[in-house]
């Protein structure tokens, strides 16, 4: 028996009650499989593919419990293939290409071949690169499943050889139909312990899910066992969800998501706002210095000089975090997001920055002034270093009229005060000091 008999998703057996409920409850057609209507709806692009039996290398993006090991298995079978299951952590190079080699003799007698890679993500390139000249000769169909951005984590030979479709996370009344499934379900479900199961029980357990199928399915198994026989209790839902667990990998990217939704709050004014993506952070673990750190970023950047304060508030915070720790130190957070919130919003020293570096990068580097260089030797002070320069503090309105630009950038702007917060009067004083300057010359 070759690995692709045994990987056959052809041979059904009988259901395993040993089995997690999740991985019994797997669907065994198109019409069992729920969810994913935007790819798999009638007339939609992947049904359409499976129908015409047109299937070419896919990724399936999309995150935990969402269906994309289910929906890989269920293609295997719908377009007959034989399904070898890749594991990043179990497989290198060596059984890649041994398992490349039986799809090569399987594909002339006229075989196909699915090569399912859970995590594609995990592969390094060398292993990735490993099936790129199989893909392209038919030998196999790829279809690689991701948590991640495929764009970052999947290689540019693989990625333009394959179709990516993201997949959703399911809905509350998605989960709940998968729910009343399995309590039905006296084959693979718990059907034959005819549990009474009151709906919002059942809507508990969906919305602790939040969108993963197997992870509302281990909760209803673990709920049930915990109950009293026939019936489906309170206590033991709120037992086995103890807490709603937050979609967040703080290293993928919806740890990027909600970092961005929360500085895009705060720009934007929303306190409210503001506060519930640094509520969805902190309750899902995340760092508290790297939301400091963000925190201090936004009032440079979005703030500014509009109110020098919210730079001082929000280094108060990171201190404050750091001496507190969690969860005293989470307030000092929340405390630095309102503030910053409602604070007066500038870029103006931000992008002030920007094109003085544009500057430095498009023209030529010129050699600092004379008058503004320091004459710390008698041989500088004879090469005219320091010659012309006028000391601000021995004139009486403290304003020289000597340029500090390079010759060739004489009488460029950057910073462009805006009339918002402080920011206001320090527009109002820029334009006294030119006013006064303009006399002078």
């Amino acid at each position: 028996m070759s690995l692709f008999d045994a990987a056959s998703p052809a041979a059904r057996s009988a259901p395993d009650k040993g089995r997690p409920l999740a991985d019994r409850m797997r669907p065994e057609s198109l019409e069992e499989f729920v969810g994913q209507e935007h790819i798999l709806g009638p007339g939609k692009p992947l049904r359409v593919q499976l129908e015409r039996d047109q299937l070419g290398s896919l990724i399936l993006w999309g995150p935990p419990g969402s269906g994309k090991t289910t929906l890989a298995r269920l293609i295997a079978r719908l377009t007959r293939s034989d399904f070898v299951p890749f594991s990043a952590v179990l497989s290198g190079i060596k059984e890649v290409k041994t398992v490349m080699a039986e799809a090569e003799r399987n594909r002339r007698l006229g075989r196909r071949t699915l090569v399912f890679i859970d995590e594609i993500h995990r592969f390094n390139k060398a292993q990735q690169d490993a099936f790129l000249p199989y893909v392209e000769r038919g030998d196999i169909t790829l279809i690689g499943a991701t948590t991640e951005n495929p764009s970052f984590e999947v290689i540019a030979a693989l990625l333009s050889r394959s179709k990516v479709y993201a997949l959703r996370p399911l809905t509350e009344d998605e989960i709940l139909a998968l729910l009343k499934r399995a309590l039905a379900d006296r084959e693979r479900g718990l059907g034959e312990l005819g549990i009474e199961a009151p709906e919002e029980l059942l809507r508990q357990i969906a919305l602790y899910a939040n969108g993963d199928a197997r992870a509302a399915y281990n909760t209803l198994e673990a709920a049930v066992i915990a109950s009293p026989p026939g019936r489906l209790s309170r206590q033991a839902v709120e037992a086995a969800i103890q807490r709603r667990v937050l979609l967040y990998d703080k290293a993928g990217e919806e740890h990027y998501n909600l970092i961005s939704a929360l500085h895009k709050s705060v720009r934007s004014s929303d306190a409210d706002a503001a506060l519930y993506w640094l509520a969805r952070m902190l309750e899902a673990g995340e760092d508290r210095l790297y939301i400091a750190r963000r925190l201090i970023r936004m009032a440079i950047e979005d703030i500014g000089l509009a109110d020098p304060r919210a730079l001082e508030q929000a280094v108060a915070a990171m201190q404050a975090v750091h001496f507190l720790g969690i969860p005293e130190g989470d307030q000092a957070l929340a405390q630095a997001a309102i503030y910053l919130s409602l604070a007066p919003k500038s870029d103006a020293a931000y992008q002030a920055l920007n094109r003085a570096r544009a500057d430095v990068e498009q023209t030529i580097a010129e050699p600092v002034p004379l008058h503004l260089r320091n004459p710390v030797t008698r041989a500088m002070r004879e090469w005219g270093y320091g010659e012309g320069y006028q000391h601000a503090h021995a004139l009486p309105d403290a304003l020289p009229d000597m340029a500090c630009l390079p010759p060739s950038l004489a009488g460029r702007r950057y910073y462009f005060p805006t009339d918002r917060g402080v920011e206001k009067r320090i527009a109002e004083r820029l334009e006294e000091i030119r006013r006064a300057r303009g006399r002078q010359s």
